[in-house]
């Protein structure tokens, strides 16, 4: 669906977050006198910069009813596709589509590199972008990294590639890629997507719209649901862009010695690989590219070092969302003299590999909080490790435990392995509160570099 074909229907947005005011704004630039219902909560109303007439905010949840009333939805990301008030509603007539749909149908011609999987998606586009950079050629970096396509509609110049970072969430909603890549495939997103396996399907769904699909071979599960795509290619094994031990390898060629990486931990170092071997696949210089990677600043919120505070070491891994994301960062820095902040939003995920994980290697102390931490909390206790073990209620609570029993020159690691919703608004919100209980400058070490088109 075009952007104009809105002009005679009658539209909704559902959620005013960054992608809902995005599409709120291009709607108002294209369309200035169109009546717009807006589904969104009080405080986002408020926060709103534009004050139309033609705007009307409604604040309670829209129901079956109320969704059908309307010829099209433009809905968040967030809101599950699944709920059965949208399902209704799409029965009576209702089109759903979102500022990725949009974006995609304005943009045919568009060069597009896509990245998703569960974990290390953020850091891959990145990093993408930043080689790409580095060879000269002008790269928009957007989507689920934190620019929704829509603020860079109709750009003056247009960027020779487009990288962009799909959640789950918006893998049905691309098309015409050149290339998909895939970084991994683990078990996230359950409330949103009701199952594992409609969220694994919902993931590699980017595939039937790619010409050349990347993934990673290290997972056999996911060599296995790609075998079908007709210009598949993988990474992470010794024939090709591999992590072996301390170099970033091309074959047996040694590329780049892991210690010239500025990211911690092998995973990064795979994430790396991903990235060259996206460039190769793409028909660009990945050996030339791969001197850059050491200039790459790495994400906020990814194993972000703080630094030094109260003769403390300060991590923020807010970002991890899931118990093996937590394990990564327990193994990036080796455990021993660690103490982890645990739990938030409960989604019900499987915590026992990270139990067993902690009692093999076990840090000096965990921490858990939030609406999760007491079902982690009972996980531990059932088969505790030598460690510490506490338990609060807040990130708040859990910073003033953490500097109780870590001793200077110990490490504080928040690494929460779950989302952030019970408590902030997303995993950036808790990363930047982290920062400041630590007695960081939040706006100073949050940014993220190189969103945008450069």
């Amino acid at each position: 669906m075009r952007i104009a074909e809105l002009a005679s229907r009658s539209v909704a947005i559902w959620g005013l977050g960054r992608e809902g005011r995005a599409a709120h704004s291009v709607l108002r630039k294209r369309f200035p006198d169109k009546q717009l219902t807006i589904f969104c909560r009080e405080t986002e109303a408020q926060a709103t910069s534009v004050d139309c007439p033609f705007d009307r905010f409604i604040s309670s949840e829209p129901s079956a009813g109320e969704l059908a009333g309307f010829d099209v939805v433009i809905k968040s990301p967030g809101i599950s596709a699944y709920r059965p008030e949208l399902i209704e509603a799409q029965r009576e007539g209702t089109r759903f589509t979102s500022t990725t749909a949009l974006w995609f149908s304005e943009n045919p011609d568009a060069r597009v590199i896509a990245v998703t999987g569960t974990k290390g998606k953020s850091t891959t586009s990145a990093l993408i972008a930043h080689l790409l950079r580095s060879l000269g050629r002008r790269t928009a970096l957007a989507g689920n990294i934190g620019m929704p396509l829509l603020e860079l509609l109709d750009p003056v110049d247009e960027p020779d590639w487009w990288v962009i970072e799909l959640s789950s969430f918006q893998t049905r909603e691309a098309d015409q890629l050149d290339l998909a890549v895939v970084t991994n495939i683990e078990e996230e997103h359950l409330d949103w997507h009701g199952s594992r396996e409609r969220y694994v399907e919902d993931k590699l769904a980017l595939a039937a719209v790619a010409r050349r699909l990347l993934v990673n071979a290290a997972q056999a599960e996911l060599l296995e649901r790609t075998t079908a795509h007709g210009r598949r290619l993988s990474y992470g094994l010794a024939d090709g862009w591999h992590v072996d031990g301390e170099s970033i390898r091309r074959g047996e060629r040694i590329v780049l010695d892991r210690s010239r990486l500025p990211l911690p931990g092998w995973h990064n170092a795979l994430n790396a690989a991903a990235a060259l071997a996206a460039l190769e696949a793409i028909g660009e210089d990945a050996i030339t590219a791969a001197e850059h990677l050491a200039s790459f600043r790495p994400l906020p919120h990814r194993l972000q070092t703080l630094g030094v505070r109260d003769a403390l070491n300060w991590i923020d891994d807010s970002i991890a969302t899931t118990p093996r994301a937590v394990i990564e960062a327990l193994r990036s820095h080796g455990g021993g003299d660690i103490c982890l902040i645990i739990g938030g939003h409960d989604r019900g995920l499987d915590w026992q590999a990270f139990v067993a994980h902690v009692r093999a290697h076990p840090p000096r102390a965990i921490i858990s909080n939030g609406a999760s931490g007491h079902r982690i909390e009972a996980l531990l206790r059932a088969n505790q490790g030598d460690y510490q073990l506490q338990r609060v209620e807040t990130l708040s609570e859990a910073v003033a435990v953490a500097r109780e029993l870590t001793a200077p020159g110990g490490t504080i690691l928040l690494s929460p392995g779950a989302p952030s919703f019970d408590q902030f608004r997303d995993y950036a919100e808790r990363g930047r509160r982290f920062a400041e209980l630590a007695g960081f400058d939040a706006d100073m070490i949050g940014q993220i570099e190189g969103l945008g088109i450069a």
